[in-house]
């Protein structure tokens, strides 16, 4: 087991759900957890709570879609911490609808968001632990990832990519660099993913779910994240496919 004491992880999309509960976690372990996201004010709260329990956290305000905003987020930690060990590529959008409702505006965000994001973020983070020879890439990515639903679909093509890319990622820089890639790919999660949907009939049919199984929440992540960087160095849990037990799609 890997000991973390002392390390750093970058945590976008912190500011709720399973970005929260990971900050909660790592911080636990003796991780200095920088918490990005673009409302600050829930992170400044996420801050005080951790340092009550002894954790140690700096709040980062950050659009992942925004190049510059990703570098200065990046650079505020390295200067604050000195490195950047763990990055988990987690922010992401998912206001679902059919293809035919044309809502291209969200359509482009998504792919902003998603798939742009964890590029900009990765290629800010990358280099540092490039020079450190070391590190952990986390990405989010989804059951939605590795199949397709109707309804979903940009979602779905947004999710396909994020896995695609976390496992040339891994190809690429496990042996040359000594960096571990990890795609988190979740079913069922209790988010605020669902309060994104502006198509009705979509939104309830996502919300009708949660009479049929018990969702994941964002401790079940943030145990699974735990879980894989505390392995040991030679072992990289390339892809970990979380599923509600109830979940039978």
């Amino acid at each position: 087991m890997s000991n973390l004491e002392g390390k750093t992880a970058l945590i976008t999309g912190a500011s709720s759900g399973i970005g929260a509960a990971t900050a909660r976690k790592l911080a636990e372990a003796g991780i200095t957890v920088g918490m990005a996201a673009r409302r600050t004010d829930r992170l400044e709260t996420l801050k005080t709570e951790i340092e009550a329990q002894g954790g140690k956290a700096v709040v980062i305000k950050m659009d992942v879609s925004d190049v510059s905003s990703v570098e200065a987020g990046v650079a505020k930690l390295v200067k604050t911490t000195g490195s950047i060990d763990i990055l988990f590529n987690n922010a992401g959008l998912m206001p679902l609808s059919d293809i035919d409702q044309f809502k291209t505006d969200e359509w482009r965000r998504m792919v902003d968001v998603n798939i742009n994001g964890v590029l900009n973020t990765t290629a800010a983070v990358l280099p540092h632990m490039i020079t450190a020879k070391s590190g952990h890439i986390f990405n989010t990515s989804s059951i939605a990832g590795r199949k397709v639903f109707s309804g979903l679909t940009v979602y779905c093509a947004t999710k396909h990519a994020v896995t695609a890319f976390s496992d040339g990622l891994r190809m690429e820089v496990g042996k040359k660099h000594n960096i571990r890639v990890t795609c988190i790919q979740p079913g069922a999660v209790a988010t605020e993913l669902y309060d994104q949907i502006s198509d009705p009939a979509v939104k309830a049919q996502m919300e009708n779910l949660r009479n049929d199984m018990t969702f994941l929440e964002g401790d079940d992540i943030a145990n699974t994240v735990l879980y894989a960087v505390q392995a040991p160095g030679h072992v990289d849990l390339a892809e970990i496919f979380i599923m509600p037990t109830e979940q039978g799609w």
